[in-house]
């Protein structure tokens, strides 16, 4: 039996473990990345294991998500992620540089290679044929001191894609195409190939939008096949030998497949609150726009501004939409502004941003109250745009486009004749905003500089035999990362401080969380499916683990979290019987004992104190997970292997 791509790479990366689906596997990794907003964590763990130098091939810390400074813990995180990396051989890119998958796909990305990040959209390094994953901020400490990442093999999806994009149809479509299809649940436990012939009519950045907007799927990465289309991409970017070829073979075998035919997509548009909530955008026509927004990871490479600074030319926005333009990276910026696009595009009203995440994460523009926002970004989650009120809807860039300049939502094609823009054959080279650390030499007399903002790693407690607690908060199905641990302006500059951080965990679903688990000590969270989907964020783990939750019971869990969650020792456990969910009631007094015997077992039975019921849950733990959990979390277990 022939192999697909991702198979070919896990093969050739593959420490321990059977490529079976479902069984946990060990993989070498070859390049880190991480970003600001979860970055300071993952240095501070790496400290912690007393590693002098990073073992991957390469490593970058990016800074592109907490770069409003209305105070100095931004900057002082700025810092210390520099001097951090400065000492232990890490390449720093500078503030306005760049979004990290942006910058990391136009300079560092090579095909075959395996990459994890402390961001969930590290995936799209799929579009040059990376095997890319979005991980929680431990494990790419670990990875970064030459530890294996630990995965469960997944299973393999295809899509045949076969004809053409039409004029004014895009990869954005495509995107949400597959999650109308899949959800944002069905591709957990799966690796997404994309292939069929229409593939070779996607450019590089059209394929990187689609493997991004795959971690809405839950999917566990997404991946293109490496072809002429990627060596051309990374012959423009002076990287012409990175590149090797890499395609599924022929009698490589799937799960499942699912066609999408190109010719017949129409633009689509995701309503609140959810990225699976696709309609055609005919079908919202006549809708009051009050904002939008052009950028973040998914939608801010030179085509995209290119195509969006065509459509703008000589005209003006609505006098009642406020329209932002985010380019991706210095790259983007600069060559915008030497080929004139750039004064399209203010020209036309419409306000730039520094290349950075900015309103993706709350961090700014935010709409205004009840406002309607239509952006080309990954997730419209409730409250993440900073208004709590606010209907945020994701788009393609020529539809946002058309959204500005008619203040309604409004079909792209009605614009008229779509501009044709093709592919630069050689991109603005310029890596001086990227900082290359000190030799090993030199390292030794860096000083790490650690602002005040920036407090101690928690200490993590090791789950014993009976956890007796109560239940201080039962939440629904889809919770976000967002809901347990919100983004914003006001909120990440504390990502380095867990104890104030803490104060707004879960403060989108229930305000009073924070000092009720405080009160309790210790306490039991209760979830519906696809709990702690979104954001790899491991301080949706670190502080509901700071306030003293011991364990987490839901339906079912989103991979990263529930990866998060055991790296942090805290306890997840799903419902064997999904019904039983219904039997418990926020405030229920719970018992959970002999777990270790039941960790082994693979079943826990959960003791209702208040009501008498006793609820079978599932656990179906790895050895390495069962000692994890017993530890105390990751850094515990390593330390103790130490």
């Amino acid at each position: 039996m022939g192999m697909t791509i991702a198979q070919k790479i896990i093969k050739n990366h593959l420490i321990s473990g059977s490529m079976v689906p479902g069984s946990e596997i060990a993989l070498r990794i070859d390049q880190t990345l991480t970003q600001d907003a979860t970055g300071t964590m993952a240095y501070l763990e790496f400290e912690t294991m007393g590693i002098e130098r990073v073992r991957t091939e390469l490593s970058v810390a990016y800074i592109d998500h907490n770069t409003l400074q209305c105070g100095f813990e931004n900057a002082d995180d700025h810092r210390y992620i520099q001097t951090v990396a400065k000492k232990h051989g890490i390449r720093f890119s500078r503030p306005g540089n760049g979004i990290c998958h942006q910058v990391h796909l136009e300079r560092f990305g090579v095909p075959g290679k395996t990459l994890i990040g402390s961001d969930s959209h590290t995936p799209t390094g799929g579009g040059i044929g990376m095997l890319a994953f979005g991980a929680g901020g431990m494990d790419v400490a670990v990875a970064m001191g030459g530890g294996a990442y630990y995965i469960t093999m997944p299973k393999m999806f295809k899509v045949n894609l076969t004809g053409r994009l039409r004029p004014f149809v895009t990869a954005k479509d495509v995107s949400l195409e597959i999650l109308r299809i899949l959800s944002v649940k069905g591709g957990v436990g799966a690796i997404i190939e994309w292939g069929g012939e229409g593939v070779k009519t996607l450019t590089v950045p059209e394929r990187a939008t689609i493997t991004n907007m795959g971690t809405e799927l839950g999917a566990t990465t997404s991946i293109f096949p490496s072809d002429e289309i990627t060596r051309e991409f990374l012959k423009a970017e002076g990287r012409e030998a990175d590149w090797v070829a890499l395609e599924s073979d022929a009698d490589a075998e799937y799960d499942r497949i699912i066609d999408i035919n190109l010719d017949t997509l129409e633009p689509l548009i995701a309503c609140p609150h959810s990225p699976d909530n696709v309609k055609k955008v005919a079908e919202l026509k006549g809708t009051k726009v009050d904002q939008v927004c052009i950028g973040s990871c998914t939608n801010s490479s030179l085509m995209d501004m290119l195509k969006v600074a065509a459509l703008l030319r000589g005209k003006t926005i609505d006098p009642s939409v406020s329209l932002s333009i985010s380019p991706g990276s210095k790259q983007v910026l600069s060559m915008l502004a030497s080929s004139g696009a750039l004064n399209d595009i203010l020209a036309s009203g419409a306000r730039v941003l520094e290349c950075a995440c900015g309103p993706c994460i709350g961090m700014g523009f935010s709409p205004n109250s009840a406002g309607v926002s239509l952006r080309t970004f990954n997730r419209n989650f409730l409250g993440r745009s900073g208004t709590a009120d606010a209907g945020v809807h994701l788009v393609s860039p020529e539809t946002a486009v058309a959204a500005a300049l008619t203040g309604y939502v409004t079909d792209p094609r009605l614009l008229g004749e779509m501009p044709e823009i093709t592919m630069p054959e050689a991109f603005r080279i310029d890596d001086t905003a990227v900082i290359l650390p000190a030799s090993p030499e030199e390292a030794k007399d860096v000083e790490v500089v650690r602002g005040p903002n920036i407090k101690p790693f928690p200490q993590s407690k090791a789950v014993g035999d009976t956890i007796e607690a109560p239940l201080t908060l039962k939440v629904g199905d889809n919770i976000t990362t967002d809901h347990i641990m919100p983004a914003g302006a006001k909120i990440l500059p504390y990502r380095s401080n867990i104890p104030h951080l803490s104060q707004f965990c879960f403060s989108v679903c229930d305000a009073t969380f924070p000092e009720r688990a405080k009160a309790a000590g210790e306490s039991i969270v209760v979830g519906g499916s696809n709990y702690g989907q979104g954001s790899s964020r491991e301080h949706a783990a670190l502080v509901p683990m700071y306030l003293g939750v011991r364990a987490v019971i839901a339906k079912s869990f989103a991979r990263i979290h529930v990866a998060n969650l055991i790296n942090a020792g805290i306890l997840p456990l799903t419902f064997k019987n999904p019904e039983d969910y219904d039997a418990l009631n926020q405030g229920d007094a719970l018992a959970l004992e002999n777990i270790h015997a039941g960790m082994d077992a693979g079943e826990i039975v959960l003791k209702d104190l208040t009501t008498g019921q006793s609820i079978p849950l599932s656990c179906d733990f790895t050895e390495r997970q069962k000692d994890m959990l017993k530890a105390g979390g990751l850094l515990a277990y390593t330390a103790g292997m130490n």
